[in-house]
């Protein structure tokens, strides 16, 4: 699969240019260590908003979805 891959990206990199094409395979892909697109949600695997406090990793809506079942009270 990844000899296929390869002659499809030098085509689509002389015709669009080097900057118009995204590597889009996942070994081409880059390791995040930090930022947005380094953390997802351990429920649904989006990015974005993050919680991360006491090893929660949920995004902000899942966190607002389970808050009152991992023992949180809603103040105000």
């Amino acid at each position: 699969m990844m000899k296929e891959s390869k002659p499809r990206l030098i085509e689509l990199k002389k015709q669009y240019g080097q900057k118009h094409v995204k590597k889009t395979t996942p070994l081409q892909r880059v390791k995040r260590k930090f930022g947005v697109g380094a953390r997802r949600c351990s429920i649904c695997d989006s990015y974005g908003s993050h919680i991360r406090v006491y090893g929660l990793h949920l995004c902000r809506q899942c966190f607002r979805d389970n808050a009152a079942k991992l023992g949180f009270k809603k103040y105000g």
